[in-house]
């Protein structure tokens, strides 16, 4: 929240009545996940922390963002300011809570073209195409799909954290393709982040992904459990390292096609199927190179394997040597809408340059 805006709603704050004034202006009616700018006031009916109460009757507000408001002067309880949301409060108080218009998002809204797989009030699903940076960041400050987004959503970003942005819960590498789904709502976004933390270990959340990778692995299907952590001396990579020094990581893996023969009948492509049971920065990629598959086009991973194009046919080989991303592509996604309870299941077959590789392999 900038500082002019913090501003003027303390000194709003500083002017309410300790005492209920029937002449004030009452707060707006709610309408939607989370409350509407304004002032709200609600009686407490039974004793509870301040931010469970305020979180239980807020339509979704999330209690980090209860906490900042309180810390920031915005909570008054029995006309007192509340400067610890973590504190009780008891039945028959008056809890008094402003919630500011949210602020625009820094990223500004760019015109850049969409391709919308699903859209409600709550989230949105987007094929992301390869060469598209989700989030801006050093050397990509515009042209994201952040800015894509903050211009297509419109008003209809209600303010995630008081600012009206897209909630982004995963990524994607800028060089990968696929479905990724990003909240439109704070309430959608609270939930959208606990699927993706509990990465559906015990929730509702299925993630695919199709990667043609070099070599064919000794089994059809598998595992790699290896813990991820910093490249040491290659910053922009990631490395299996120790369990120490690493976070735990877990890729399943399952072949769906073999492509051409090496001079030991071993297929020289495979087209295999990707599940995450974590969500580490280059997990799949990382992982299918540490079992010596790595996958087409890696300029990261794959450096090692530029040579094996030679032993395809045309104009497969020409295909391989003219790639400018990672083969990889998130095909499905399915998860329990966080707002209507709904089971959504999402898929997206390879296409373009992916698509015709393969037809190109067979």
């Amino acid at each position: 929240m900038n500082q002019h805006a913090k501003r003027r709603y303390q000194a709003s704050l500083a002017a309410l009545p300790v005492e209920p004034d029937e002449d004030a202006p009452q707060a707006p009616p709610r309408s939607g996940p989370g409350l509407p700018p304004g002032l709200h006031t609600f009686a407490v009916e039974e004793g509870a922390r301040l931010d469970k109460f305020l979180a239980s009757i807020s339509d979704g507000m999330s209690r980090t963002r209860i906490k900042a408001l309180t810390e920031s002067g915005y909570v008054r309880v029995d006309g007192k300011l509340a400067s610890d949301a973590g504190a009780k409060v008891r039945a028959g108080q008056s809890v008094e809570i402003v919630v500011p218009e949210p602020i625009a998002a820094e990223p500004a809204g760019e015109d850049i073209p969409l391709n919308v797989v699903f859209e409600d009030d709550s989230l949105i699903i987007i094929d992301k195409p390869a060469g598209l940076v989700v989030h801006p960041a050093a050397g990509h400050e515009t042209g994201t799909l952040v800015n894509a987004l903050i211009a297509h959503c419109g008003e209809s970003l209600s303010g995630i954290g008081g600012v009206k942005r897209p909630g982004i819960v995963h990524r994607l590498d800028k060089d990968t393709s696929g479905l990724l789904v990003v909240a439109k709502t704070d309430e959608a976004h609270q939930g959208l982040s606990a699927l993706f933390a509990d990465h559906g270990r015990t929730l509702s959340l299925t993630r695919e992904y199709l990667a043609f990778v070099w070599g064919q692995p000794e089994r059809s299907a598998g595992m790699v459990d290896a813990p991820l952590g910093r490249h040491p001396w290659h910053r922009e990579k990631q490395a299996v390292v120790s369990g120490v020094k690493g976070r735990e990581a877990i890729t399943h893996y399952k072949v769906e096609r073999s492509f051409g023969r090496d001079t030991n009948g071993r297929a020289l492509v495979t087209l295999v199927r990707c599940s995450l049971e974590t969500g580490r920065t280059h997990q799949i990629r990382v992982h299918m190179a540490h079992i010596g598959h790595p996958v087409l086009g890696d300029p990261l991973y794959a450096q090692g394997f530029r040579t094996k194009s030679a032993h395809l046919g045309e104009p497969a080989r020409a295909l391989v040597e003219g790639l400018r991303r990672q083969a990889l592509h998130a095909t499905s996604l399915g998860f329990e809408h966080p707002v209507t309870g709904e089971e959504v299941m999402f898929e997206n077959p390879l296409s373009g340059i992916l698509a015709t590789l393969a037809e190109a392999l067979s």
